[in-house]
């Protein structure tokens, strides 16, 4: 990742957060203390962004030990859109709502190819939580065909929050899991839908499948116990989308 891409020193972060910049992840020395970095922190809780502590050595490593002052921030690629605005503006469109909340997904490709079908498959956005997910970074980008700057992407502190905002306005959340004998042919998709898929390797939280609405999950006829979940992503969105042009 070349400097450009990145902000150096508590200062320079906040002046970039204050102006709007959107940050893909911050990255803040232990330990430390002081009045810019009481303000760094705060400023990072109000704006959701990602961080984490790491020790000096990374920290020089990120900047190529140039003058860091304890903070490196990385520059987001994507603008990341408002739920509140996404909702609304889902909402005004003549079609029958489709969103697709991803569940802590960690390989960035997995990232990048769920964005692309999902852009195919006309889901109307995607909500991901703020900590917990792989960054949508250069290779997301990639993987993702160029997908990820043609469809909305939200961060939220809490997907159990994002649900019930949807659950209010009639939105069902269904959970794609092997945790059920529902499969994926019986779901209704003519109704306003969220799809909720999980983490490569934990799945999808077990509070978020106690809210959802359904459960439902891929028939698996071979061996392998289990699909790549970009793949399972995409035979559920395209089925979504079967239900939808034939009904």
């Amino acid at each position: 990742m070349e400097n450009s891409t990145k902000i150096f020193g508590l200062r320079a972060i906040i002046e970039a957060i204050n102006s709007g910049e959107e940050l893909e992840k911050i990255y803040i020395q232990k330990e430390i203390q002081g009045i810019l970095a009481s303000e760094l922190h705060t400023l990072i809780k109000n704006n959701k962004i990602s961080f984490s502590y790491v020790p000096v050595e990374k920290l020089n490593n990120l900047s190529k030990n140039q003058n860091h002052q304890g903070a490196v921030a990385k520059i987001s690629s994507i603008s990341f859109s408002d739920l509140d605005i996404l909702i609304e503006n889902t909402l005004e469109k003549d079609k029958i709502p489709l969103f697709l909340l991803l569940d802590q997904i960690s390989d960035v490709r997995n990232m990048g190819a769920i964005i692309r079908t999902a852009e195919c498959t006309g889901v109307d956005g995607i909500i991901i939580p703020t900590h917990g997910s792989a960054p949508i970074n250069a290779d997301a980008i990639k993987t993702s065909a160029g997908a990820a700057f043609k469809i909305p992407i939200c961060k939220v502190n809490h997907l159990l929050d994002a649900i019930y905002q949807l659950q209010a306005i009639d939105i069902q959340i269904i959970s794609v899991t092997e945790k059920t004998n529902n499969n994926i042919y019986q779901v209704d998709f003519n109704k306003p839908t969220a799809l909720v898929m999980g983490s490569e390797h934990k799945g999808i939280t077990p509070s978020i499948l106690k809210i959802s609405n359904e459960k439902a999950k891929l028939p698996l006829l071979g061996e392998i116990e289990s699909l790549n979940v970009s793949v399972a992503c995409g035979v559920a969105l395209y089925e979504a989308v079967r239900q939808r042009t034939t009904s």
